[in-house]
């Protein structure tokens, strides 16, 4: 597989990933995950926590999931191999941050999911 059309595929998957946020999809969003799947956590500042495989992703991602007043919103979206990089912005009642997450994307699911937010 060459470099654009790993590119595309780890787009496509992210795209997905993205669209189960917006939709507050929790269970969708886990199917698009490895089992052993790495999520670095933004909080607590300013190392986060670091979250490995579906349980421990699901209690982290859960109170998100249930905030139904936020958004998260890609601003930009690029991607070079396995590798996507997207820039965004989560918003909710009464605040907001921007951000960066930089994904690793392996058959066909998110194997990574490294979150840094502008502090």
């Amino acid at each position: 597989m060459g470099d654009l059309e790993g590119a595309i595929n780890a787009l496509d998957v992210v795209a997905a990933f993205g669209a189960a946020w917006g939709n507050h999809d929790l269970e969708a969003a886990l199917a698009l995950i490895t089992e052993d799947c790495l999520f670095d956590d933004t909080d607590p500042a300013p190392d986060g926590t670091a979250h490995r495989g579906r349980t421990a992703i699901a209690l982290a991602w859960a109170p998100i999931f249930a905030d139904l007043s936020s958004r998260f919103e890609p601003e930009e979206t690029f991607a070079l191999g396995d590798r996507v990089i997207q820039l965004w912005r989560y918003s909710w009642t009464g605040g907001h941050v921007r951000g960066v997450d930089v994904f690793r994307v392996t058959d066909g699911k998110v194997a990574e999911k490294l979150s840094y937010v502008k502090g």
